[in-house]
């Protein structure tokens, strides 16, 4: 690796950064450590490392950010789909939202599997480029810049390391293959057994419009967080606005024999699944999640109502009146 990267120099860390920030499965930190390793013997310059990792960051995470303004909750849906933890991604990204608004970017690239969601986040969140471009740009320099200085003071023991890699030849790609393939595997095993925990009896968007039609609607109440109603305004026709933490409260007025139907539009109706679990623990038994999300409800081309206003306030934990809904 070393031979490598002195060969090419910052093409090689630019293209790395690149590719890694715009999603490809590369890592790119052991190139950065490398590179500072070789800009302590003075093999590379140091102000040049930063800047190209600086330019390759950015331009990956911009293509992100544009796709997020362009496309909104699509681009982070269709990401976690991808992922190898589908289920949680965006609700933990949106979490931290929440709690660092625009200056997630500052932290991001150090929170695994938050580093390519934040730029659309944020993008679909409306943050003006020119806050974009500045925040970002801190956080790839922190970033990167944290593993430039490592490989840069710990030069020696980096040289040893990779010495002791090279002299072993294609055991350690062999090893190195090992345990990317038992990571993905425990991901992936892991992913399975949540979701088998969350099988439970679903409702078909059909069956829902048949019974609302028929006037004998369940109350339907929508699990979605406050970031993700920002980021699609549509709901289904008077369903009760709360999230997965705060759907207990919100329904402590309702009768235990009450027909209730949750819905999210994240991937596999985690979120749904997770509010009726809450919901059944807590004595209610005519649960089921909305199988296909408010997606599935909108593609199949039921109404759908638009929120008014899309601030947190709006978009609180509510509250029902159990005579309405009786």
């Amino acid at each position: 690796m070393i031979a490598l990267i002195a060969q090419y120099g910052l093409l090689l860390v630019f293209l790395n950064v690149l590719a890694a920030q715009a999603g490809v499965p590369v890592p790119a930190v052991p190139t950065l450590v490398v590179a500072g390793a070789l800009a302590a013997g003075d093999r590379l310059s140091l102000a040049g490392i930063v800047a190209a990792a600086l330019v390759g960051s950015l331009l990956g995470d911009l293509a992100w950010y544009l796709a997020g303004r362009r496309y909104g909750a699509g681009v982070m849906r269709t990401l976690c789909r991808i992922s190898l933890s589908p289920d949680s991604c965006v609700k933990q990204s949106e979490l931290r939202f929440q709690r660092w608004r625009g200056q997630v970017l500052l932290v991001a690239k150090f929170v695994p599997g938050l580093s390519m969601l934040a730029p659309p986040l944020v993008g679909a969140m409306g943050l003006p480029p020119r806050h974009f471009v500045l925040l970002d740009g801190l956080g790839a320099l922190l970033w990167a810049g944290a593993a430039i200085v490592l490989g840069y003071v710990f030069a020696g023991e980096v040289d040893r390391v990779l010495g002791a890699v090279a002299n072993a030849g294609t055991v350690a790609i062999e090893v190195a293959a090992a345990l990317l393939a038992a990571y993905v595997l425990i991901k992936w095993w892991r992913r399975e057994r949540l979701l088998r925990s969350l099988r439970m009896a679903r409702i078909g968007v059909e069956e829902l419009a048949r019974a609302i039609a028929a006037g004998r609607a369940p109350l339907v109440i929508d699990v979605r967080s406050a970031v993700a109603r920002q980021l699609d305004g549509r709901i289904i026709p008077d369903a009760l606005l709360t999230d997965v933490e705060g759907i207990v409260q919100a329904v402590a007025a309702i009768p235990l024999d009450r027909e209730l139907v949750v819905y999210c539009n994240c991937p596999n109706e985690v979120s749904a699944a997770r509010a009726a679990q809450a919901l059944m623990a807590r004595g209610y038994r005519r649960v089921r999640p909305l199988h296909g999300g408010l997606d599935a409800w909108d593609a199949a081309g039921y109404a759908v109502q638009r929120l008014a206003s899309a601030n947190g306030g709006t978009l609180a934990e509510a509250t029902v009146d159990p005579e309405a809904t009786a």
